[in-house]
C-alpha cells in the first residue's frame, strides 16, 4: 500500500508529463483494438457473404476444373453423380455448368464466363428466380460490376457467342432480366448467369455440370469418382491470405504506435531517476531495500498503463461502439479487389481482443519501466544524497 501511495503521489506530482504519456498510450490502446476489430469484422462479414452467395456448404469440383486456368473449362464437365442428382429439400444441391463465351455490347468484344444454374435453386442467395422468364432470347442475370464494365442495363439485348461440346461455334441474343447487387465480386465480374437446362442445350451437354454447390445443411456424401470436394477452408483461402497479409501490414503500425508510447514511458522513467536521486538515496538510507525502490519505479511505469487504459475506455468505448453500429464505409475502388468486401464493414470487438491487447500493452509498459529502474541497484546512497548518480 505504501508503494502504491508513493507511486500515485509521484504520478500526480509529475503533472503534464504524466498526462502526455497517458494520452499517447491510450491512443495506442484504441487504435490497436480498432485495427484488429476491423479485420475481424471484415473476415466474418466476408465469410458470411461468400457462404450465402458462392460457397454454400462446400463444393464438388470436376477433377479437371481449375478456376485460374480457363483452358480447363472445355474438359471440366461431367454428368451430375446419381448420389447428388436426387436429393430432398433438406439435402439441396445446386449444379453449375461453366463455359467460356464472348459478348458484343455496343459493337465491342468482351470475354465472359457463362454459368448455368437452376432457376429454382435455394442453395445460394443468387436471385435466380428471374431466370424463369419464358422469352425467346436467352435470359441472363448479371451483377452491377458486370453491368458497369459492359455498359448494360435492364432489358438490354446483347449478342453472345459460344462453342459447344463438338467445337462448333454458335451465337444468339441474350436479354438482361435482372441486375443484382452483391458484395461477392467473384459471382459478378465477367459473368453471365442463365438457366442450367438452357446452357446445357446450348453446349450440347445434357445433365452435365462443372461444379456442384452443396446446401449449408447438406452433408458431404464422400468421395465421388471424377469429382473433388472443396470445403470452406479451401474455398475461402484467398480471403484468408488477404486477411493475413493485412494483419502483417497492420502490425507495422501496431509496433510504431506501441514503440512511441513505450519510448515516452522509458524517457519519463530515466528522467525521474535522474531528478529524484536524492529522494532515492534518502529512501535507501532510511531502510528501504534497493529491490523495493526498483519495484516502486516499476509500479509507477505500470500505473501509466493502467491510467491510460482507464482514459482509453472513457473515450474509446463510445467511439468504438458507434463504429460497430454504423460501420466503416469502404471506397468504391475496393470492388476491383476480387474479394468479398461490403459497402460498409462493421468491426467486431470481442472481450478476448480487448483483454489481450490491454494485457500485452500493460506487460510491455511494465518491462520498459523496469529497465531504467535497474540502475538503482548500483546506486550508492551517500552519493545519491549528495546529488551524485553513479
Amino acid at each position: 500500500m505504501i508503494a502504491l501511495k508513493l507511486a500515485y503521489r509521484n504520478l500526480v506530482g509529475a503533472g503534464l508529463r504524466t498526462w502526455l504519456n497517458v494520452i499517447v498510450l491510450s491512443m495506442a490502446y484504441v487504435i490497436i483494438i480498432w485495427q484488429q476489430g476491423f479485420l475481424d469484422g471484415w473476415n466474418r462479414q466476408a465469410l458470411h457473404d461468400m457462404t450465402d452467395w458462392e460457397i454454400g456448404g462446400g463444393q464438388y469440383w470436376h477433377q479437371q476444373y481449375d478456376p485460374y486456368d480457363p483452358f480447363t473449362l472445355e474438359e471440366s464437365h461431367a454428368p451430375v453423380p446419381a448420389a447428388l442428382a436426387d436429393t430432398s429439400p433438406s439435402q439441396a444441391v445446386a449444379p453449375i455448368l461453366i463455359a467460356q463465351a464472348t459478348i458484343y455490347p455496343q459493337g465491342r468484344m468482351q470475354s465472359v464466363v457463362l454459368k448455368g444454374i437452376a432457376p429454382g435453386q435455394k442453395v445460394l442467395s443468387l436471385p435466380t428466380a428471374e431466370l424463369q422468364d419464358n422469352i425467346h432470347e436467352i435470359p441472363v442475370l448479371i451483377g452491377t460490376r458486370m453491368a458497369k464494365s459492359a455498359n448494360l442495363h435492364m432489358g438490354d439485348l446483347v449478342t453472345v457467342r459460344w462453342r459447344d461440346a463438338n467445337g462448333t461455334f454458335d451465337a444468339s441474343e441474350a436479354r438482361v432480366v435482372r441486375i443484382m447487387k452483391t458484395n461477392v465480386s467473384t459471382v459478378d465480374q465477367g459473368q453471365l448467369w442463365l438457366p442450367l437446362e438452357r446452357l446445357q442445350r446450348m453446349l450440347q451437354m445434357p445433365g452435365e455440370a462443372t461444379i456442384i454447390v452443396m446446401g449449408q445443411e447438406t452433408k458431404e456424401t464422400g468421395p465421388l469418382a471424377g469429382w473433388a470436394f472443396r470445403d470452406h477452408a479451401a474455398l475461402s483461402q484467398d480471403l484468408a491470405d488477404m486477411i493475413r497479409m493485412k494483419r502483417v501490414s497492420n502490425s507495422i503500425l501496431y509496433l510504431v504506435l506501441l514503440s512511441l508510447a513505450l519510448l515516452a514511458i522509458f524517457d519519463t522513467q530515466v528522467l525521474a531517476i535522474f531528478r529524484r536521486r536524492k529522494e532515492i538515496g534518502t529512501l535507501i538510507a532510511l531502510g528501504m531495500t534497493r529491490g523495493a525502490v526498483i519495484r516502486l519505479f516499476t509500479l509507477e511505469g505500470a500505473m501509466h498503463g493502467i491510467l491510460a487504459a482507464i482514459v482509453a475506455a472513457a473515450y474509446g468505448i463510445p467511439l468504438l461502439r458507434l463504429q460497430a453500429i454504423r460501420g466503416f464505409a469502404m471506397p468504391e475502388v475496393m470492388d476491383s479487389f476480387g474479394l468479398a468486401i461490403a459497402d460498409r464493414i462493421f468491426p467486431i470487438y470481442s472481450a478476448g481482443l480487448v483483454a489481450g491487447t490491454t494485457l500485452i500493452v500493460l506487460g510491455a509498459v511494465t518491462i520498459v519501466s523496469f529497465m531504467p529502474a535497474r540502475r538503482i541497484a548500483r546506486l550508492n546512497p551517500t552519493d545519491a544524497i549528495k546529488g551524485k548518480l553513479s
